[in-house]
């Protein structure tokens, strides 16, 4: 049985796809500082409180275990706060990423997934996006993931290092057997607020900009279900020996932000509050991803195409909240 550590597993992405490698066999090791992630996510018993910036915490994980593989989640995400504090998502993102790849080397491990993003690519030039896309990322939070990105493919070429990034779209759902899903604080994803403001009717959801060129006025983007994220981790984990680069997670289709309203309308069978405000700067009309390479590199095609489907696994999460 392979020990995986996962950074940042008690994270949304991360518990999900701890959960999803426990259940196919391998032992998984946890780190978190838990400065946004839940303990109560973690289902292994290995879990360790270590913070990537301390080397000597992580140093002592290392030797703890033997360790085969190393996901990366691990990062600061929200882009507002990015463009207020960079200083803080540079030393977190990038500084960290580099001690932990300096214990990796230094330990004899030499495989990592990196849990990267779509902000890497900034506006988009022509949709969808693929991997060839120009990558000019608007805010410290893309141009941080970009630094990892460009690291890793650095430390490949001079230390061998086999690496696989993964450039998510829009995360979106819970477990589809509810003892895991989605709580961040501040929330900042779009289905989670509209169902929250489907529960509190006094809180209604903000919808930015309604002027935009889609066929409805609002933004477009994609969504693609936590649990298929973590099988692509776990494929990406089984093809690092085959291949080093970076690869979109996307299903390829668009919906709306008024699509998304109505679609957890229909799911909760409750109305859903709304204001409508002015567009946000930096937000593009259309923002969604082909899949080409990951189906060909990891043979992964995501199960949760429907977006009624990935709805309804985060409102039967969010009516019972654990955490």
């Amino acid at each position: 049985m392979k020990n995986i550590l996962i950074v940042g597993g008690a994270g949304y992405i991360g518990s999900h796809t701890v959960k999803q490698l426990s259940n196919s066999g391998y032992n998984c090791i946890v780190i978190d500082n838990l400065i946004y992630g839940h303990k109560e996510a973690v289902l292994t018993p290995y879990f360790e409180l270590a913070d990537l910036l301390d080397k000597d915490s992580l140093d002592r994980v290392f030797k703890k275990y033997q360790i085969d593989s190393v996901i990366h989640f691990a990062a600061f995400a929200y882009v507002g706060e990015s463009v207020q504090h960079p200083r803080k998502y540079y030393e977190n993102n990038v500084v960290g990423t580099l001690n932990l790849l300096d214990v990796m080397l230094k330990n004899n491990v030499e495989r990592i997934v990196f849990s990267s993003t779509c902000a890497t690519y900034g506006e988009p030039q022509y949709i969808p996006i693929d991997e060839s896309h120009p990558q000019e990322p608007i805010n410290p939070y893309g141009r941080s993931k970009l630094m990892v990105e460009e690291v890793l493919k650095d430390y490949h070429q001079a230390y061998g290092l086999k690496y696989i990034s993964l450039r998510y779209f829009n995360a979106a759902g819970c477990s589809k057997d509810k003892d895991i899903g989605e709580s961040h604080s501040p929330e900042t994803h779009l289905i989670p607020l509209v169902l929250q403001a489907i529960i509190n009717q006094d809180k209604p959801i903000k919808v930015f900009g309604t002027n935009y060129d889609t066929p409805d006025g609002t933004c477009i983007r994609d969504y693609i279900h936590v649990e298929d994220l973590a099988v692509a981790h776990q494929l990406a984990l089984e093809k690092l020996n085959q291949y080093s680069g970076c690869i979109n997670l996307g299903t390829g289709i668009g919906t709306s932000v008024k699509e998304i309203i109505a679609t957890a309308e229909l799911v909760s069978g409750q109305h859903c509050p709304v204001t409508f405000t002015e567009r946000r700067k930096g937000d593009p009309a259309k923002l969604y991803a082909t899949n080409n390479k990951a189906l060909e590199i990891l043979g992964w095609v995501p199960k949760y195409t429907r977006i009624e489907d990935i709805i309804q696994t985060a409102w039967d999460w969010i009516k019972n909240k654990r955490y």
